[in-house]
């Protein structure tokens, strides 16, 4: 029988003294660390969930717009919001128009208060001209005072008609109610019944609306005057 020789065991390395007392590395230790596992439909590593991203779901039959809705109700409420809008672009239109015409009107008639005080500066000047004695208008001193007053008067007359100012003289015209007032009555044969047959005071209006009605005194009407203007005794 042969005897074999035993087979050398391979030598196993010492480990280093240095290594063995070395703590472990916490990098090994978590490559060595089994991965969690990620919950379904989690963003991968790198990936940024989208906030506004949101799943879509698509709607069933009875999710569909207005689905449920009575057509007549629709109807009637765009009527109602139809109507409810022309009334406000009326309603603004109307205001505007209204906005502008009292700011034209403010325009225009400003001066009627000013304009009221200067037509009695007129009446004044008026007054003083026909009350000047005959014998003081042929005094030479007092004819050349007469024609400046004279002269003051038509310039303030030319700027009252400049800034709109009419001068109502109705004299031999009829009586209208709208811009005269009746003082008196009198009798005047020659003129017809209701004329204005004297001025007392002179009227005056601001474009077209009435600053001061003319006084005056106004023709009588004849008792028993006919159509053909014969009084009762048949005298034409």
């Amino acid at each position: 029988m042969t005897d074999t020789a035993p087979e050398p065991r391979p030598e196993t390395p010492e480990p280093d003294e240095s290594a063995r007392d070395a703590p472990a590395r916490p990098e090994t230790a978590a490559e060595d660390a089994p991965a969690a596992e990620a919950p379904p439909g989690a963003p991968e590593d790198g990936d940024e969930p989208d906030a506004a991203e949101a799943p879509f779901v698509e709607p069933g039959d009875g999710d569909e717009p207005g689905a449920g809705a009575d057509p007549g109700d629709s109807a009637a409420e765009i009527a109602g919001l139809k109507d409810r809008l022309l009334r406000a672009v009326a309603e603004t239109e109307n205001v505007r128009k209204r906005a502008a015409r009292e700011r034209d009107d403010a325009a225009r008639y400003a001066i009627a208060g000013f304009a009221r005080d200067m037509v009695g500066v007129a009446d004044d000047l008026a007054r003083a001209l026909d009350n000047a004695q005959e014998p003081l208008r042929e005094s030479a001193d007092a004819k050349a005072l007469l024609e400046g007053l004279a002269l003051t008067r038509r310039n303030l007359d030319a700027a009252l008609e400049r800034h709109g100012l009419e001068r109502i003289d109705p004299a031999g015209e009829p009586f209208d109610h709208n811009f005269h007032e009746a003082m008196f009555e009198m009798d005047a044969p020659d003129a017809a019944p209701g004329a204005v047959v004297q001025v007392v005071q002179a009227g005056y209006r601001l474009h077209d609306r009435l600053l001061r009605p003319a006084r005056v005194g106004v023709a009588r009407r004849r008792a028993g005057a006919g159509g053909d203007g014969k009084d009762a005794a048949g005298n034409g």
